[in-house]
């Protein structure tokens, strides 16, 4: 993902509590380049640049302390708004942290169903591998310590994909993992998903990745109705969906670096939400 991006991923905003009180607005934690009118924007640096090739799981487990005390601080609950591979980053907090009280989290241009494309990460890869040969590397125990290859999902290699993801996997609950009830039950405590992504963003492949889309062995789409995982109700999706608390907001013409800092983004999706 371009350098714009990168700088933006993992600074993470928190709204005032006191502030927002006064406004009547819920503290909000979001991702550089987006404010919310009557509210105090601070700026707690973790994982950025260089930083956010870290493992997903080390810098979820580092964005947990930093937003802890947030949460801690809001009896009301607070907001997420999660750019990019903040996503995952989001989707793990979530599933990890059995006390949070996120009302809505924002899924913003973010490869939350995975990823299958060429991103300027590959460059800081120890490899030229290309994107069809770049399960060696990222399916391997060196490959799982870089935070791209965490979420990396060759639709042509399923076996070696459930065999070596360290990250998605387990969330999706396409793995067993010993947690699975205890995190599908954190991520249902979540009030509102909402869903966020467009045909023109470039960088997120498939582009419906955002929207918990992915493709099958022939790369072609699948809707996240469609996933195995959602069919399962596996981390609790289908759940929220069925409930009507999932919202999906699709916008033409934005590209990936762009969504964070459009006004029409945020007043066409986002807004809407941060009561």
């Amino acid at each position: 993902m371009s350098e714009g991006c990168r700088a933006c991923v993992f600074l993470m905003i928190w709204a005032g509590v006191l502030t927002s009180a006064i406004m009547g607005y819920k503290p909000v934690i979001i991702i550089h380049g987006i404010s919310h009118p009557g509210t105090s924007v601070f700026i707690p640096a973790a994982y950025s640049y260089v930083k956010s090739m870290e493992p997903m799981w080390k810098q979820v487990a580092g964005f947990k302390d930093a937003i802890s005390p947030i949460m801690e601080s809001s009896k009301d609950g607070v907001h997420l708004i999660c750019f990019s591979q903040g996503g995952l980053i989001c989707r793990g907090l979530l599933a990890t942290i059995p006390t949070h009280n996120v009302d809505t989290v924002i899924f913003l241009s973010s490869p939350i169903a995975g990823q299958y494309g060429g991103t300027s990460y590959f460059k800081r890869l120890p490899t030229l591998l290309t994107k069809t040969k770049l399960f060696e590397f990222c399916y391997s125990t060196t490959g799982q310590k870089v935070s791209v290859c965490n979420y990396w999902k060759d639709p042509h290699q399923e076996t070696r994909y459930l065999k070596s993801s360290s990250f998605l996997a387990p969330l999706n609950g396409e793995v067993q993992n010993p947690n699975s009830q205890e995190w599908r039950d954190n991520f249902l405590r979540v009030q509102k998903v909402v869903l966020i992504g467009g045909q023109d963003d470039g960088v997120i492949t498939p582009w419906q990745s955002s929207l918990f889309g992915f493709y099958d062995e022939n790369e072609m789409v699948v809707d996240m109705e469609n996933q195995n995982w959602y069919l399962n109700d596996a981390f609790g999706l289908k759940t929220l969906n069925m409930k009507g608390a999932v919202v999906k907001c699709v916008l033409p013409g934005i590209q990936h670096t762009s969504w964070h800092t459009d006004p029409f983004v945020y007043k066409q999706c986002i807004d809407k939400w941060l009561t």
